[in-house]
């Protein structure tokens, strides 16, 4: 198990025992999560796991068919003014008008929030390089995402909710993104919350991490906490094996014959002391990769279910 040592600090999206189901499809499975104000939290699960219908809860668009939302200490659903007011969001879908241009975007946008920073607005299109006499639909899916984050970021939300904000761009675009989410939102202090199935993202920029696969969480916790616990072993035997070895400790193991490689979650030390009490010598250990550990969770069959992607 993996210990906990989140500070009592205020709780920015508290989700307790949520259910939805969709026709047959169960979407979102007793699920309960907490985020703390300051944190960069990603959601990490592929495509299908039901982190754009947690958002869309979070954002007051669907009612809990059980359990509780709480954004602010409101209800998103009953109260929407008081938390969307506090909200910075970008969809995957970059849903903005595409007969405006980037300056007409600016201005149309700012009439919606009272805190709206001008200059700061400026400052952002000039960095992302956007020309603001250029029509939205003519923008590549780059400056695209660019003008979303733009307008979700520009009256400085306390909180920020990212919906694959990645998705379909290039690894520089990704990185340019990434790090201008970081800089402008997290290190003023306020609240980043995004889903993804890139895993290279959840790893580079989350305080705190969760895994979903359909429709709930396999696992949660601090990102340094949740590396720590988990290790990547090689036992070599002295004898060819005919089936996996029973390693206690162990969520995934593959090879064959002599050599194997074990994917496990506990100390080094009780995890060496198991090994060799099979038998086995261990010939190589390692961190294990956010990648992997997800795949140990879940099985590679259920992040194939949907789709799943590290970057390099």
């Amino acid at each position: 198990m993996i210990p906990s040592t989140q500070e009592a600090t205020p709780s920015v999206i508290a989700v307790t025992n949520v259910m939805r189901r969709f026709r047959t499809k169960l979407a979102l499975d007793d699920l309960s999560l907490e985020v703390t104000a300051g944190q960069v939290f990603g959601l990490v699960g592929a495509n299908g796991a039901g982190k754009t219908t947690l958002i869309k809860h979070i954002l007051g668009l669907y009612a809990p068919m059980h359990g509780t939302v709480r954004v602010f200490g409101r209800d998103p659903v009953t109260d929407p003014a008081a938390v969307l007011s506090r909200i910075g969001f970008l969809s995957e879908d970059r849903d903005l008008p595409l007969w405006m241009r980037v300056e007409e975007l600016i201005r149309y946008s700012a009439a919606f929030y009272l805190k709206w920073d001008a200059r700061y607005a400026e400052s952002l299109r000039d960095q992302f390089q956007l020309d603001p006499r250029a029509y939205i639909k003519h923008l590549s899916r780059g400056e695209l995402a660019k003008a979303g984050l733009l307008v979700a970021l520009a009256h400085r939300p306390e909180l920020l909710i990212l919906d694959e904000p990645s998705s379909g761009l290039d690894p520089l675009v990704r990185r340019e993104m990434l790090e201008a989410i970081v800089r402008t939102v997290a290190d003023e202090g306020r609240t980043v919350f995004f889903s993804s199935h890139l895993l290279d993202e959840i790893e580079r920029v989350s305080d705190r991490v969760a895994m979903m696969a359909q429709g709930r969480i396999v696992l949660q916790g601090e990102l340094t906490e949740v590396l720590e616990a988990h290790h990547r072993l090689t036992l070599r035997f002295t004898q060819p094996l005919p089936t996996a070895p029973r390693l206690a400790g162990a969520l995934n193991v593959y090879g064959g014959g002599l050599e194997w490689t074990a994917v496990c979650n506990g100390t080094l030390n009780e995890l060496t002391a198991a090994a060799r009490g099979l038998g086995a010598q261990v010939v190589a250990q390692e961190s294990a990769t956010l990648e992997e550990i997800f795949l140990a969770r879940v099985g590679r069959a259920g992040a194939q279910a949907g789709s799943l992607e590290t970057v390099p």
